[in-house]
């Protein structure tokens, strides 16, 4: 819902565990992925790492209601906390990582 109210973006898919997630970039080639840090099956973590090391990797953010550790070793650009993603977040953090 969040990127449906930002101009000029456009949502392609969605996932609810990072296996469905990896399967999800790899048929529809997203510019932007949000994650969440707990995901079934695989964590947000461990899929930003396999997204990031794939040729014309899409910008990765993390977000999550707890903290992230682990921002720097798994190559996404950002961590969010949930009540802070807004679209003008969004829009800012895309500016400056991918487009």
């Amino acid at each position: 819902m969040l990127i449906e109210n930002v101009p000029g973006f456009r949502p392609v898919g969605e996932a609810a565990s990072g296996v469905e997630a990896l399967a999800a970039i790899d048929q529809l080639a997203p510019d932007l992925v949000l994650l969440d840090v707990r995901m079934p099956e695989m964590d947000g973590i461990e899929t930003a790492r396999r997204i990031r090391s794939a040729p014309r990797a899409p910008v990765v953010v993390l977000m999550s209601s707890d903290g992230c550790d682990e921002l720097d070793s798994c190559g996404a650009a950002a961590f969010v906390p949930k009540e802070r993603l807004k679209g003008a977040v969004l829009r800012e953090l895309w500016e400056r990582h991918g487009a």
